[in-house]
């Protein structure tokens, strides 16, 4: 017979067993509030516009081509920088679009999404007290890297009115310790674009220094009312500087694929894959081989950019007689709304009444800024379908 443990050995047990303690990286951040919105949406039947995924499918040549490759026993790792005829398809599409000149074997990394690229390409060039400059507001996943590289974020604004980056600011907070801007067109989650001349003003500032752009361009193929993507790319000597990033998952409605890349010039690529090959080494198998077969066909990105620019124009319509301010949305699949008309309270408190009351989910802007600050805004997210954007815009009139 076993004997029935003391109390002496059960508080010896648990004194030896207690959780260890470390110290955390992160001590005042949780869920991200995209987690935290869904679920909340979820909680409540609320109509979802805050994540920002499709609730449309991937092209269904895309889906066949992947069952196919992995059907017949393409399964196993590709090779570190990506499966090379995606790569060399990728370098001419892009080329092509932005008459530029990136090489297939050096200039070019698939990762599985572009997260972690941008994860990737902030380890590779920020060091310990290097000095990184967001222009806010900023998709979340930005500071966390810069702080896990040792960095230290510096922050300009984009004005909200005019959706215009304020580059004579920009250009105060450079200084020895720079390196690296992080800029981000078509915007989440504003919706705003980076032109020519803006590109060309950044081009100026970082020339007679040693920074690294690192350029969001996600959203590249969603641009809209004829207007051209202002890629990096198209900039030689802003390029030779610049490592840009894009995503497969938002280009062809597949964000579960978790599926991206970067794109540089081979000295900055060669510092990316040192620290890529140790976070993920390769990407989805036959997810890239399918993707090698698709990328290069052009009529896609027309009907993504019409689908788009249609369902912009469809909620934009659809909220006209509300007592929302629409800012002006030029790319991305996302519209910026300000609520002052109806409300004072903080954005977070606000999208949390519309999920829970109103039965429409959005993103407080809050979350996207290092600092709270006085603001009435959320994002709204218009690539569902039109019967789901309707819905919404009706519920969300009646305030």
């Amino acid at each position: 017979m076993i004997a029935k443990p003391s109390k002496v050995h059960l508080l010896l047990y648990n004194l030896l067993f207690e959780n260890i303690k470390i110290p955390s990286k992160f001590p005042n951040i949780g869920n991200t509030i995209f987690t935290k919105m869904t679920a909340m949406a979820n909680e409540y039947g609320a109509i979802n516009l805050a994540q920002g995924f499709p609730s449309f499918n991937p092209p269904a040549e895309l889906i066949e081509a992947v069952n196919h490759y992995a059907s017949n026993g393409y399964n196993q790792y590709a090779p570190m920088a990506g499966y090379k005829p995606l790569r060399k398809n990728i370098c001419e599409l892009v080329n092509n679009l932005y008459t530029a000149n990136y090489k297939a074997d050096t200039d070019i990394c698939i990762t599985p999404g572009a997260t972690v690229a941008l994860f990737c390409a902030i380890m590779a060039v920020v060091g310990e007290n290097d000095e990184v400059i967001i222009i806010e507001p900023a998709y979340d996943s930005y500071v966390p890297a810069i702080k896990m590289a040792g960095g230290r974020c510096l922050f300009s604004q984009i004005n909200l009115e005019t959706m215009e980056v304020d580059w004579d600011h920009v250009k105060k907070l450079i200084s020895y310790k720079t390196r690296a801007i992080i800029i981000n067109t078509p915007h989440n989650p504003t919706g705003s674009i980076l032109n020519a001349q803006d590109l060309q003003e950044l081009e100026k500032l970082v020339s007679k220094h040693d920074i690294v752009v690192i350029s969001d361009e996600v959203y590249e193929h969603m641009v809209f009312d004829g207007v051209e993507h202002q890629s990096v790319a198209r900039f030689p000597k802003l390029a030779n500087q610049s490592l840009i990033i894009s995503s497969f998952g938002k280009t062809y409605n597949a964000t579960g694929w978790k599926m991206g890349y970067a794109i540089g010039p081979e000295y900055l690529m060669n510092e990316f894959k040192k620290i890529y090959q140790y976070v993920a080494f390769a990407a989805n198998t036959p997810v890239q081989m399918a993707l090698s077969d698709y990328v290069l066909n052009m009529p896609w990105y027309g009907q993504l950019n019409t689908s788009l620019e249609s369902k912009r124009n469809l909620i934009s319509k659809a909220l006209k007689n509300s007592k929302f301010k629409q800012l002006e949305c030029k790319g991305s699949y996302f519209l910026t709304l300000n609520y002052a008309k109806i409300s004072n309270q903080d954005s977070l408190s606000m999208a949390t009444k519309l999920t829970q009351e109103t039965g429409v989910a959005l993103i407080p802007f809050s979350s996207f800024y290092n600092k709270p600050f006085a603001e009435t805004y959320l994002r709204l997210c218009f690539a569902k379908d039109d019967d789901l954007l309707i819905n919404a815009a009706q519920k969300l009139c009646e305030l």
